[in-house]
């Protein structure tokens, strides 16, 4: 008795026939536990901390009668270990943490006449619980006929028990519990849903489960740009459903949704939407389940332009999912160790658009993928790898990338020297069909550009920073901010090359271009 020991000893006495080890700290009965203590017939764990119990924690107790494991943590039981215990009588659980009771917990207890569950979390069980007891089910009949079967005792108050459609089953089964099955309390008491807290289960009337029948009062709903609108979803379902509203900006505009019970089978679900864009019009799926079934409704969104004197926008830029759409994309700012992207599209209704960003490997197949809602044209990633070839691309709504929307950038190698030098690390860029602004050190390919023309490239780098040149007589921290967008005249051009050089220059890179840009 209160000692810290741990776990259980090993040299127990094998005729022992009594044991009793309480508030000793143990946390689980491991495999074979009291194997060696055959003649064992009363076990007294009570008011320690176990927590597991192994399906061979009592191997070997055949003549096991009384089983106290009181003031433990067990949250679970495992319940095929009483294979091991044909003469258990008494089984006290009391004060655990139990929450489920399966359907055949008490399939291999065929002797027992004293069961204890309650100050338990016990909230749903089947009455097949008892059903499935072969002492129930064998002994039925003798009860009736020859009155001979000792009383059984069971405890099973001070759960919450949760009294919907799924108790119904157990509350009937209690209602109709009769000698020999003595209740110690037969007052057990509902402490959810709302409607039915602090009732006893004698006062109580269940109903059947059903499965969710989902509608809405609307189906259609016609509003004009700007207005905020309420879809609707009414939800009949036994028990209560889990409710959810499913649609294609779900992840960029998270709109709020409110449940109301109108009563104590239907759910009202409202989903608000604020200042409808033109990105918000569209089908709404309303879904309900519960573990019967599930149902969902649809509510298409439509927004009217009757409210408003200016025209409509053309066709092209009014559907997103168009892949054609103009981008303009360029790597506006470089840290150490990432880049921040901008881009512009001619679209109209830039308020409304909304983009996907592909990155990732060169080389990799399946690219992340980030959704930037409307108003937003700015991107950063950070964490790049040295030496890696990095791809990232932007395109309108979920359209895959596209020629000409695409950044490919290939990290340096030595990020520590200019970690320490307070430098940016340094990045050759393929550009897709587009101009960007760079920086000091920086190179800048076109994607018809040959790899050898990129190595060219990196060639020109090194052999700068080896010589120690500057740019104009003075080298300067490069930043995208403070840099002008390059122009495609002086590609491939190393800026203390004489101008007679520049074609020979221009002709190793023809099929592509390459610039060291300043």
């Amino acid at each position: 008795m209160e000692t810290s020991m741990g776990r259980i000893p090993e040299d127990i006495p094998h005729d022992f026939t009594k044991i009793r080890i309480e508030n000793c700290r143990l946390t689980e009965l491991p495999r074979g536990s009291f194997s060696k203590v055959g003649a064992l017939e009363f076990l007294w764990l009570n008011f320690n901390e176990i927590t597991l119990m192994n399906i061979k924690s009592l191997d070997g107790l055949a003549n096991l009668t009384e089983l106290r494991l009181q003031g433990n943590k067990l949250t679970s039981v495992t319940w095929t270990a009483f294979q091991d215990t044909p003469k258990l009588k008494i089984l006290d659980l009391k004060h655990n943490r139990l929450d489920v009771l399966p359907e055949h917990a008490l399939r291999h207890l065929p002797a027992l006449t004293y069961l204890d569950l309650s100050f338990n979390r016990l909230s749903v069980i089947s009455k097949d619980v008892f059903i499935n007891w072969p002492l129930y089910q064998t002994a039925e009949k003798a009860w009736e006929k020859e009155g001979l079967v000792s009383n059984v005792v069971l405890a099973l108050h001070d759960n919450p028990w949760l009294c919907d459609c799924r108790l119904k089953g157990f509350v009937e089964f209690i209602r109709a519990v009769n000698p020999p099955i003595i209740l110690m309390n037969s007052y057990l008491m509902c402490s959810g849903p709302a409607t039915k807290v602090d009732k006893f289960f004698h006062e109580i009337q269940l109903k059947t489960c059903t499965k969710p029948v989902a509608s809405a009062p609307e189906t259609n709903i016609t509003l004009p740009l700007g207005a905020n609108a309420t879809l609707t979803c009414l939800v009949k379902a036994r028990p209560g459903p889990t409710i959810k509203w499913m649609y294609s900006l779900k992840i960029i505009r998270g709109f709020v949704a409110t449940e109301t019970n109108i009563d104590e089978d239907t759910i009202t679900s409202q989903l608000v939407i604020p200042s409808l864009h033109l990105a918000d019009r569209g089908l709404y799926t309303c879904m309900a389940s519960n573990f019967i079934g599930n149902s969902s409704v649809g509510i298409t969104v439509i927004i009217s332009y009757s409210n408003f004197s200016t025209p409509l926008p053309p066709p092209v830029h009014m559907v997103l999912s168009d892949e054609n759409a103009f981008i303009d994309i360029r790597i506006a700012k470089q840290t150490v160790y990432g880049i921040t992207l901008e881009w512009h599209t001619a679209a109209d209704n830039l308020s409304e658009t909304w983009f996907t960003i592909h990155f990732g490997k060169y080389d990799s197949p399946k690219k992340e993928m980030i959704y930037i809602g409307p108003g937003i044209n700015s991107y950063s990633v950070s964490d790049l790898l040295p030496v890696t070839k990095y791809e990232v691309c932007v395109t309108l709504k979920n359209n895959p990338p596209r020629e000409g929307k695409c950044i490919v950038f290939v990290t340096g190698s030595d990020i520590s020297e200019l970690e320490q030098r307070e430098r940016l690390i340094h990045i050759i860029v393929i550009v897709c069909a587009m101009v960007l602004a760079v920086p000091v050190g920086m190179f800048a390919c076109t994607t018809e550009a040959r790899f050898s023309c990129v190595d060219r490239c990196v060639n020109l780098w090194k052999k700068r920073r080896l010589h120690g040149g500057d740019l104009q007589g003075t080298e300067r921290q490069g930043t995208f901010d403070s840099l002008q967008a390059a122009s495609d005249e002086g590609l491939c051009r190393d800026s203390e090359e004489k101008p007679k050089k520049r074609r020979k220059s221009e002709d190793r890179c023809k099929g592509g271009s390459a610039a060291h840009l300043y």
